[in-house]
């Protein structure tokens, strides 16, 4: 039996520790407190896109510590980051496995430019690279589907995007009249693609029906206080200035479960206790989900996620 040996060697493994040490020292020289949170949680997410592992005895792995981090940021915490396991179930390919390493972290009183300038700041600590938005490009989500595809993003119908990503009948049948579903699709294949090679970028305010966990930007109520950094037309980074009305995200919730239906898929309870911090006062402030596995293979220019982890055995 050979299959015992370790995906990496060494070095990478070396690589790995060093660029963690960078991550973590961006982070306290800037006074961010790290946190750990549990693994195991009571509830998953509704996201109807992420599917969550749950143990015999009913606890729920943690996809991402964001729950647990707000909870902590109601209660008073300072500024916040999270490097830590997390996992998805059925997520595999060059780019994903079902565990993986997250860096997570919130800042207060930040609005959308600022954590964009955070998250890029962190990422150049890292990799040693200088990142602004006056040399990373910032695109409009909007702008981006009118100028690649053609597409008005806030008029647009399941045939528009139907005939702009090409899909089989197969395919479409499975989308049905999931306008987001769609449009992520064609930010998958059709626009991510068109993104300048081997370079960052920046993708900020998506549409109100993707605000996910963030708030309806204040200047322009169809679209949300959410980005993303791509290298290439990879993603990395997926952040919010996040929302903080406690009814509102119950809503959003409600209508993840009701897409879950739709989909067949199992719907998942609400986290009542990130409901409860949430409605007890969570400050005003901004978060970032980034994948570390892909920043080290931007670093050690890898092509499959398993060359820059030790085992991935499941």
């Amino acid at each position: 039996m050979s299959d015992w040996q370790p995906l990496c060697p060494a070095d990478v493994a070396a690589q790995r520790a060093d660029l963690l040490a960078r991550a973590r020292s961006y982070f306290t020289e800037r006074g961010v407190l790290a946190v750990d949170t549990p693994a195991l949680g009571l509830a998953g997410v509704t996201d109807p896109h992420i599917d969550c592992y749950r143990t015999a005895d009913g606890d729920w792995l943690q996809t991402s510590p964001e729950y647990y981090m707000k909870r902590l940021l109601a209660a008073g915490y300072p500024d916040i980051y999270s490097i830590c396991r997390v996992f998805r179930d059925g997520e595999r390919g060059t780019l994903h496995l079902p565990e993986f390493t997250m860096i997570e972290w919130y800042r207060h009183g930040m609005h959308l430019d600022a954590i964009i300038d955070d998250t890029l700041g962190l990422v150049g600590h890292v990799l040693n690279l200088r990142l602004t938005p006056e040399n990373v490009p910032v695109y409009e989500y909007y702008a981006l589907f009118n100028d690649i595809v053609g597409i008005d993003v806030k008029t647009c119908t399941i045939d528009d995007v139907a005939e702009a990503a090409s899909v089989d009948d197969s395919l479409r049948a499975a989308l049905g009249s999931d306008i987001d579903a769609w449009l992520d699709l064609i930010l998958t294949t059709k626009i991510s693609p068109r993104l300048p090679a081997e370079k960052f970028t920046v993708v900020q305010h998506y549409p109100t029906s993707q605000a996910a966990l963030a708030r309806v930007c204040p200047a322009n109520p169809t679209v949300a206080d959410r980005f993303e950094i791509f290298f290439g037309n990879v993603e990395l980074a997926n952040g919010y200035v996040e929302l903080t009305d406690a009814t509102e995200q119950a809503r959003r919730m409600a209508i993840d479960n009701s897409n879950r239906r739709r989909l067949g898929k199992p719907e998942q309870p609400h986290d009542e206790r990130l409901l409860a911090a949430i409605e007890t006062g969570l400050p005003h402030c901004a978060g970032v989900a980034l994948g570390f596995e892909r920043l080290h293979m931007i670093a050690g220019n890898a092509s499959d996620i398993r060359d820059v982890v030790t085992f991935a055995e499941t």
